[in-house]
C-alpha cells in the first residue's frame, strides 16, 4: 500500500465515472472544500497505470496550479499533495520547472494553466482535467479537445459556480447527454461534509469582508452551488444582467447591405479576441466573436475575409509599433491585406469602462441555441460577465485594476468597441435645406414654402452668418 487515499461516500459516483471508462466526459459542480482536485488526482493515478499516456491537470492560471497543487500541502496530513497522489515509489523523473512527472511505466502527468493553453503540445494527451473550470479560459478546451478525441481519451471538469457562464452551459448540456456525460451538482447540504459551526463561520467571514448582501451571495455560490449571482467584482455584471432581462440576447442576423466592423485587442493570438459588429438603427449589433489560435496575422485576416467582414477594423492606438519580427508596423501589415484599420484614441481605463457599459446598454447580442455562430458569441458574452476587478485584501475593497485572466482581453476589446461603435455608425442624411420661395397661386396671391416661424428663424440664421 503506497497511498492512504479513501473515497468519501459522496465522491464515489464521480470517482467511478473517472476510473471505469463508461463515459468519456465528466463534470462535477461541487461546493467549496468537497475534495474535487483530490478525487481527480487519485483517479488519475489509477488510470495512468491502466492506460499509459500523457495526463494533464489544468488550472485557470499557471501560477495558480503551482500554488494549489505542485507546492500545495494537505492541511490534514502535512504532506505535499503531489506526494500523496503520486508517491515517490511510482515516479521515475520529476521536472520542477515544468511541473511534470514521468512514472515508472512511461506515463506522464503535468500541471498546466488555461492562460497559456496554446503552448500545450505533446504526443496526444489521453486525459485532461480542468480545475475551477468556471474561471478557466473556455478556449483551452476548444484547443485541447481535438487531441483528446484523436487519442480516444477523456476529460473532466470540476468547479464551483461563477454565475451563468460556460460552466453552467456545459453542465446543462451534460445533463441532457447521460450516455456520454457524467454530471453531478453537490451542495454542502447534499454532502454534509462541513459542520453547521464551520458553515456559520464561513458565512460570517464573507459578510465581514463584503457586507450582508454580497457576502450572502458569495456563501450561496461557494457552498450551496448557486448559479444566480454575478461574478464578484464584475465590471459589466449589472449591464450584462440587464441585457439578458431585456431580451437583447437573441437571434441577430447579419444585414449584408451594411458593413460588419471588427474590434481587436491586438496582442498575441490568445490575447486578441475580435468582436464583430454592425451598427443599424443607431445601436450596435454583435454578430460574431472569435479568439485566434494561430500567431499569424495573415490567418486572422483570412478568417475575417472568408466570412465577408470587410468593414473598419478598430484597433488600439499602439498599432503603429513594429509588428512581430518585421520592420513594418501592424497597421501597415493590415493595410497590405486589404483591411481597413482605424486607430482608437487613448483614453483612461475608467472612461473606457464607462463607454463599454453604455455600449452594452445599447447592444443586441446574437444568441441562438444550436447555431455555430452563437457558440463564438457566447464565449464573448461569458468573458464580459467574467471581466472583473481585483480584490484588495489590505484595503478591503476592489482595486481599479482588472484581474489578469482570459476575460481581461475580452473586456479590453469591448472597451475599444465602446469607444468605436458610434464612429462606425452610418452617417445620417442631412435634411435638404429649405430656401424661402414664393409661389403664385391661381387667385393671384403668393404663398411661401415656409411658415412664418420658419421664415423668421431662417432670416436670423442668415444675419448671424453675415456677422461672422
Amino acid at each position: 500500500m503506497i497511498h492512504e487515499f479513501r473515497v468519501r461516500w459522496y465522491q464515489a459516483d464521480f470517482y467511478r465515472a473517472l476510473t471505469e471508462g463508461k463515459v468519456n466526459r465528466a463534470i462535477a459542480i461541487w461546493h467549496r472544500r468537497a475534495g474535487k482536485d483530490e478525487i481527480v488526482l487519485n483517479a488519475t493515478r489509477e488510470n495512468l497505470f491502466k492506460r499509459p499516456g500523457s495526463y494533464w491537470h489544468c488550472f485557470p492560471a499557471y501560477k495558480q496550479a503551482r500554488k494549489a497543487i505542485w507546492n500545495g500541502v494537505n492541511a490534514h496530513t502535512g504532506r505535499r499533495r503531489i506526494d500523496e497522489a503520486f508517491p515517490p515509489e511510482i515516479r521515475k523523473r520529476v521536472n520542477d520547472d515544468d511541473m511534470f512527472i514521468e512514472f515508472t511505466n512511461g506515463a506522464t502527468w503535468q500541471l498546466l494553466g488555461s492562460d497559456n493553453f496554446d503552448s500545450h503540445v505533446g504526443a496526444g494527451a489521453v486525459f485532461v482535467a480542468y480545475s475551477e473550470w468556471a474561471l478557466c479560459n473556455p478556449a483551452a478546451w476548444a484547443y485541447h479537445s481535438p487531441m483528446i478525441r484523436e487519442s480516444g481519451g477523456s476529460a473532466a471538469f470540476i468547479t464551483t459556480p461563477r454565475g451563468n457562464n460556460h460552466a453552467k452551459r456545459m453542465f446543462d448540456t451534460a445533463q441532457k447527454s447521460p450516455d456520454t456525460w457524467f454530471s453531478q451538482l453537490l451542495s454542502v447540504e447534499d454532502t454534509g461534509a462541513l459542520t453547521q459551526a464551520q458553515l456559520t463561520e464561513a458565512l460570517a467571514e464573507y459578510v465581514d469582508l463584503h457586507g450582508m448582501d454580497l457576502g450572502r451571495a458569495l456563501y450561496e455560490q461557494e457552498y450551496l452551488c448557486s448559479f444566480a449571482g454575478a461574478t464578484v467584482g464584475a465590471i459589466y455584471g449589472a449591464e450584462m444582467s440587464r441585457a439578458e432581462r431585456e431580451g437583447r440576447m437573441l437571434p441577430v442576423p447579419i444585414d449584408w447591405d451594411e458593413p460588419v466592423h471588427t474590434v481587436w485587442d491586438l496582442g498575441k493570438a490568445v490575447n486578441n479576441p475580435i468582436w464583430c459588429f454592425q451598427v443599424i438603427a443607431g445601436r450596435p449589433r454583435i454578430v460574431d466573436f472569435w479568439v485566434p489560435t494561430s500567431e499569424d496575422l495573415d490567418d486572422w485576416c483570412a478568417w475575417l475575409d472568408e466570412r465577408g467582414y470587410h468593414g473598419n477594423d478598430y484597433v488600439p492606438h499602439d498599432i503603429v509599433t513594429t509588428e512581430w519580427g518585421s520592420k513594418k508596423t501592424r497597421i501597415e501589415r493590415l493595410r497590405e491585406r486589404g483591411r481597413k484599420p482605424v486607430r482608437i484614441p487613448r483614453v483612461s481605463v475608467a472612461d473606457g469602462w464607462q463607454a463599454g457599459r453604455m455600449a452594452i446598454n445599447m447592444a443586441l447580442f446574437h444568441s441562438q441555441d444550436g447555431d455555430e455562430r452563437s457558440d463564438r458569441v457566447a464565449d464573448g458574452i461569458d468573458g464580459l460577465k467574467a471581466y472583473r476587478r481585483e480584490w484588495d485584501d489590505e484595503r478591503k475593497r476592489f482595486s481599479d485594476n482588472p484581474v489578469k485572466d482570459y476575460a481581461e482581453h475580452i473586456g479590453s476589446a469591448w472597451r475599444y468597441l465602446g469607444l468605436a461603435w458610434k464612429e462606425a455608425a452610418p452617417p445620417r442624411e442631412k435634411p435638404e435645406k429649405k430656401v424661402l420661395q414664393y409661389v403664385a397661386q391661381a387667385d393671384g396671391t403668393a404663398r411661401a414654402n415656409m411658415t412664418v416661424k420658419e421664415a423668421v428663424e431662417d432670416m436670423i440664421r442668415r444675419r448671424k452668418r453675415m456677422r461672422e
